[in-house]
């Protein structure tokens, strides 16, 4: 996370997305996105406590590589 505003990384690269706002970024339902991190497919995610989160960098790679 940005500690300074020299910091080289912005603070919208810190924000990480939900599944409802991964969901509504694709445009596939929220189980859809289960599925695909069950399969192994779909962008990478990660569980922070019992929450899965997206960092949109690595969603937008994803898509890009589609």
């Amino acid at each position: 996370m940005p500690t300074s505003p020299t910091d080289s990384r912005s603070w919208s690269d810190a924000v990480l997305w939900s599944v409802a706002e991964t969901s509504a970024y694709l445009r596939v339902p929220a189980k859809t996105l289960y599925e695909w991190r069950y399969k192994g497919d779909g962008p990478p995610s990660h569980r922070v406590g019992r929450y899965v989160r997206y960092v949109p960098s690595e969603v937008h790679t994803w898509v890009c590589d589609q």
